[in-house]
């Protein structure tokens, strides 16, 4: 019986507590600030605020780019955060749904035109990318295209970001579906896919892992990453394929929750716009706003867009398009 009262009050106690955090949670007044950026973009976003003062006044949570895709679509403006910043097509496709985010209330110098209610933050391109010692060793030619990694020759020895788990495979589908369109396309991805094998990876930077290691000749993944493995002594090339450089953006939007907190989080997103970007762009280093300059190396030979608008429903229609040629 002693047993059993304790473990109700242990219970009890417990539940308690889970119902003051919630009370805790549902009252504070910080800022609440939702983002499927990495380490290196939640660091430049913090130094930024924590800069202009606003250090305790949010607070930051990280999430999966589906999770937090999943999040926005499925509760609107009912979700917790009151600052998101994550992939464009993502925002532009909850508005849509929910018309839930705030104007901005700032003017920016963006290079090209956005909605009134974003403005992006970061930029992530695609390329192909080599172990040169890899490729030596296989006698490889350097590829030129992604259609080269079907070849014979390549069968093991490519990684690509498998498009259902990664943003990064997207750049991927979009360049093979623009150069040689969906029939063409097809027949080239299940090549593709038959020779990546094993490799196909569930995170934008698992290709360039593999081939770091050496456990593969060539991937696709974000170009930024083979410039930086290059620029540190890897023997690592990267390679602009003929089917394009595409890439994706991602944004900054407020939640309209009419009150002072969404005051606040509207002077938090324009800090970030203004003072982050510096930072952001040693990570990720695509110019967005005038101004701007990036060295060379980074910027690619053939930068294209897909000729449709990126929403959640061309992701899912090329994700479907991706596992039937699995198939």
């Amino acid at each position: 019986m002693f047993k059993s009262w304790k473990k109700i009050i242990l219970s009890l106690a417990v539940l308690s507590l889970v119902f003051v955090l919630a009370a805790c949670n549902s009252g504070g007044e910080e800022v609440v600030i939702s983002t499927n950026g990495d380490e290196e973009a939640v660091a430049a976003m913090e130094n930024a605020l924590n800069g202009a003062g606003y250090e305790g006044q949010y607070v930051l949570q990280s999430l999966g780019t589906s999770e937090l895709g999943g999040k926005l679509i499925a509760e609107g403006d009912q979700i917790e955060a009151d600052l998101v910043t994550m992939s464009s097509y993502f925002i532009e496709s909850a508005q849509d749904q929910h018309s839930m985010f705030k104007d901005l209330s700032f003017e920016t110098t963006a290079l090209e035109e956005y909605p009134s209610f974003y403005a992006p933050i970061l930029s992530n391109t695609g390329s192909i990318f080599v172990n040169t010692e890899v490729l030596k060793e296989n006698g490889l030619e350097m590829p030129t295209s992604i259609k080269d990694l079907t070849k014979p020759e390549f069968e093991g020895l490519v990684s690509i970001p498998n498009i259902v788990d990664s943003s990064t495979g997207w750049l991927l589908i979009q360049a093979i579906i623009a150069e040689y369109g969906e029939t063409e396309g097809k027949a080239i991805l299940q090549d593709l896919i038959a020779n990546v094998g094993p490799h196909l990876e569930s995170s934008g930077s698992g290709p360039i892992k593999k081939v770091q290691a050496g456990e593969v000749a060539a991937g696709f993944g974000l170009r930024h990453q083979a410039v930086q493995a290059k620029e540190s002594g890897a023997p690592i090339d990267y390679v602009d394929p003929i089917e394009g450089n595409f890439s994706l953006t991602e944004s900054i939007a407020v939640v309209d929750k009419e009150g002072e907190k969404t005051d606040l989080a509207m002077k938090m997103a324009e800090t970030i716009v203004n003072d982050a970007r510096e930072e952001l762009l040693k990570h990720y280093p695509g110019v967005l706003y005038e101004g701007e300059t990036v060295d060379p190396a980074n910027e690619p030979a053939h930068s294209k867009k897909f000729d449709q608008p990126l929403t959640v429903e061309l992701l899912e229609q090329h994700q479907e398009f991706f596992n039937s040629a699995k198939q």
